[in-house]
């Protein structure tokens, strides 16, 4: 151990403290001094010689191997004030003040969805998450971050890793919670022949699934893993996105909802399975615009076979390569666009250069979020306010919806 120590000033955007050098160090915080082996630019186990105030003990017993969490170690508020100025620092970046409401935070045991990794292992099979900077796998048997269904189904997706992964190799598995029980989608394994689809068959109702998909096809579903979007109930593809909180979902769905405000004919943009349109068509038509058709499907189908909801339309559009035009959007009073991290510059170019009034832009990176938000209000538009929502408990990521208006 190095007898040289170092003051950590600020945290990185992956949440790594930084000192002088700069100099990174893994779960330390701003004020503290540490002291460790450095190589290259980081110390890996940095040994706290003066702690923050801020510093708490993790409540979770896998935290010092597993690489699932990075900002257990810091108190609830600092962390909620961290992640707020990620996103008041974007802004201030282009020059945009505005109104930042208080940040939302899921619970902890949360996250209903997550991709978990599994090897054979020499006595037993191992299911979990890789640690920092590491190939090594995991246990999470009393994770604080999961939902109580997933910990729940560990033992099968055990089973499971037994019967589909090869002795060397690696599953992937999105386990996400569903109105139906676990929907399990596995890549990395096995070839699927006939011999391994029929023991996998067989074996979905002893593991508790509601679907189980390899590589993309759907081995067994014992009931349609549906997901509840305001009156609907929409079964997504295998592996497709959905906000990773219900409580994170809820907060982003009321400030869209209260952003468009009484608008009678939206466009949803990246619409994905219809987390937005179809609780938005309760009180007014959508269209809901997505690159991915098998998503488009199942929010369709969600619509109709749900009651009491207005028209919604779709279509299946890049609106990365074709973005709709300025010209498309004239029927259309209000906007709602959920990107993915890139942001959407070139979609957010043509809603400047139209006659829409009002938008809400849902985002999960503050810097593309930023950057559209510069586009939208160099053309007219005003901020209103912004809602920060934390539903990736102790990590990095932020999330974030704001209400653009035209002056």
């Amino acid at each position: 151990m190095s007898d040289i120590t170092h003051t950590i000033t600020r945290l990185g955007h992956l949440g790594d403290g930084i000192a002088d050098g700069p100099i990174f160090a893994a779960r330390t915080l701003p004020g503290e001094v540490v002291r460790g082996d450095v190589a290259g630019d980081r110390i890996e186990t940095p040994k706290i010689v003066t702690p923050s105030s801020d510093r708490i003990k993790p409540a979770c017993p896998h935290y010092n191997t597993c690489g699932g969490c990075s900002l257990m170690h810091a108190s609830d508020e600092f962390v909620a004030n961290w992640k707020t100025e990620i996103v008041r620092n974007a802004l201030n970046y282009h020059g945009i003040e505005t109104e930042f409401r208080p940040i939302h935070t899921s619970p902890a045991r949360s996250r209903r969805r997550a991709v978990l990794s599994a090897r054979r292992g020499k006595k037993a099979p191992i299911v979990g998450f890789h640690g920092r900077r590491s190939g090594t796998i995991t246990e999470i048997t009393n994770c604080h971050l999961i939902h109580p269904e997933i910990l729940q189904a560990l033992p099968a997706l055990g089973e499971l890793t037994t019967l589909g992964a090869s002795r060397k190799g690696e599953l992937s598995i999105n386990a996400t919670v569903s109105d139906a029980g676990p929907d399990v989608s596995v890549t990395g394994g096995k070839p699927l022949d006939r011999a391994l689809q029929a023991e996998l068959g067989q074996a979905v109702n002893r593991f508790g699934f509601a679907r189980l998909s390899w590589d993309g096809e759907v081995i067994a579903m014992e009931t349609p893993p549906a997901q509840s979007f305001g009156a609907a109930a929409v079964t997504p593809p295998p592996g497709a996105f959905l906000q990773a909180t219900r409580e994170g979902e809820a907060a982003l769905l009321a400030a869209v909802r209260e952003a468009i405000g009484n608008s009678e004919r939206i466009i949803d943009l990246f619409a994905g399975c219809g987390t937005f349109a179809l609780p938005l068509a309760e009180n007014a038509s959508v269209h809901a615009v997505e690159g991915v058709d098998s998503m488009l499907k199942a929010l369709d189908a969600g619509w109709r076979h749900a009651q009491g909801l207005h028209e919604v339309t779709t279509e299946t559009r890049d609106l990365f390569r074709n973005p709709l035009y300025a010209e498309d959007l004239k029927r259309f009073d209000a906007a709602v666009i959920d990107p993915p991290r890139a942001g959407a510059e070139a979609q957010i170019e043509q809603i400047a250069a139209s006659d829409l009034s009002v938008v809400a832009m849902v985002s999960c990176n503050a810097v593309s979020f930023a950057r559209d938000a510069k586009i939208l209000l160099d053309a007219g538009f005003e901020m209103d306010w912004i809602q920060v929502v934390d539903q990736f408990r102790w990590s990095a990521h932020t999330e974030q919806v704001a209400k653009f208006q035209r002056r």
